[in-house]
């Protein structure tokens, strides 16, 4: 009786060895090398037999229509995939445990399937009674969906050529084995192998297909990396525990924009979407308070009015500490420079500490003035103006340099009821201002410092 043959492979990028190695030479990780049993050739010969031959072709002669995009009833999820679900796409959901990933699915498998779309939902973890008794927790009418309590991929196919589904949803890839892989269901060989037999039945059969990756405790999917690459479209669920509020965020979308977020609440009959979180964001922001300051930030396609807030207080420490939350740290600590070389703030021997409230990450070049004026206005212990929206992006030299979708950014500030939107001098030429808002454009940080902090 021949033996099977062992390997060790990295539980996070996929590197394999005939031998252990306490530190993995492709991602530099320590103790991820885990013992696994190789796949023999006849194995190998299993996982592709039965696959229709394609021919190649030229590029002219491939058809260019565009498929419908499937409605998920969930604005705030079309707008993350770029407009709908794409029939035959593969996309991977990651997450914190309990964040609401198994929610958003199965909100989004029942809105397909009370528009008559056969929907199959694939659960490793949970049996049907646990998503039924979900489902009615949450208040759901029951559609005629298809739920599967299986861990076996060979018995998840036969079920999908016997449905024959639209949308196949997979909870979760690191549950799924493949009974000719000779390892643990979760370990890279296994993952790897179960998502590559999902994308051929996906693409194959032109059936959208979810599948929800765990993750690590750096916050990024379990598993190899090439897992990332292998689908079409990456979204990540974000949140805290304490905090009701959900983004979905997509890190790679083939069918759309890459900088779209989706916006939910947490409530006790599931995710609701939130069409306006400027408001939300802006709800709790304190009056008259030195070092708050709200921006104007794109998301997308999607302005987003968010409060900015600075606490700079004299170090007790040799060197002065330098905090950001849901900014840029190095960004922080050049504009920090900036103030000290251009207007004489003397933050050597400050702590600086810098927070987007609500949670949200900033990564524009726009926010660069509303941190340099909570910074300013923390140090010098001068309220902002509450009426006041601060855009622009700040250079070495302390000038302030324009910003893109300007019009899209004054309008979401006068829809809100703010009075004056602080921006850069030359995103003022061909600007249409709507009637009850002031427009001031500046060139450098002294002009908006003095514009914008009380004297």
């Amino acid at each position: 009786m021949s033996k099977y043959k062992t390997k060790y492979a990295c539980q996070e990028c996929g590197y394999e060895s005939p031998k252990w190695m306490g530190k993995c030479p492709g991602c530099n990780k320590w103790n991820t090398m885990v013992e696994e049993v190789a796949v023999k050739s006849s194995h190998r010969y299993e996982l592709t037999v039965g696959r229709q031959r394609t021919e190649a072709m030229p590029l002219t002669q491939v058809a260019s229509e565009e498929e419908p995009r499937m409605d998920t009833r969930l604005g705030e999820l079309n707008r993350v995939l770029g407009g709908g679900l794409v029939p035959g796409s593969l996309i991977l959901v990651g997450g914190d445990p309990g964040i609401g990933k198994s929610t958003l699915l199965l909100q989004t498998s029942f809105a397909l399937a009370h528009q008559g779309l056969k929907v199959l939902y694939v659960s490793g973890e949970e049996s049907a009674k646990q998503i039924k008794l979900r489902a009615d927790r949450l208040g759901m009418n029951t559609p005629p969906m298809y739920v599967l309590a299986e861990n076996d991929l060979e018995l998840i196919e036969q079920h999908i050529n016997h449905i024959d589904p639209h949308v196949l949803i997979i909870d979760s890839i690191q549950t799924v084995f493949h009974p000719a892989v000779q390892s643990a269901a979760g370990s890279v060989a296994q993952v790897r192998e179960a998502t590559a037999q999902l994308m051929r039945i996906a693409k194959g059969k032109g059936i959208a297909t979810f599948i929800v990756g765990h993750v690590t405790k750096e916050g990024s999917i379990a598993g190899p990396r090439m897992l990332e690459h292998m689908v079409d479209a990456v979204l990540y669920f974000e949140g805290e525990r304490h905090n009701t509020f959900r983004i979905l965020r997509a890190v790679k979308n083939r069918f759309g924009s890459t900088n779209e977020i989706g916006i939910f609440e947490m409530k006790d009959r599931g995710l609701a979407e939130v069409s306006n979180p400027s408001e939300i964001f802006l709800a709790e922001r304190p009056i008259g308070v030195a070092g708050s300051t709200v921006v104007a930030s794109m998301e997308g396609t999607r302005p987003v009015l968010v409060e900015l807030q600075a606490l700079v207080a004299p170090t007790s420490f040799v060197t002065p500490r330098r905090m950001a939350t849901g900014v840029d740290h190095q960004r922080v600590a050049m504009i920090m420079a900036v103030l000290e070389k251009r207007m004489g703030l003397m933050l050597q021997n400050q702590d600086a500490y810098v927070n987007v409230a609500g949670g949200v990450r900033l990564d524009e070049p726009a926010v660069d003035l509303a941190i340099a004026v909570s910074i300013a206005s923390s140090f010098r212990d001068q309220p902002t103006n509450p009426h006041d929206v601060v855009i622009g992006e700040v250079g070495l030299t302390g000038e302030v340099r324009g910003v893109s979708r300007i019009e899209q950014r004054v309008r979401e500030a006068h829809k809100l009821g703010f009075k004056r939107v602080i921006i850069p001098e030359k995103n003022i030429r061909g600007l249409e201002v709507p009637t009850g808002i002031d427009v001031i454009g500046i060139s450098n940080i002294a002009d908006a410092l003095d514009e914008v902090l009380r004297g």
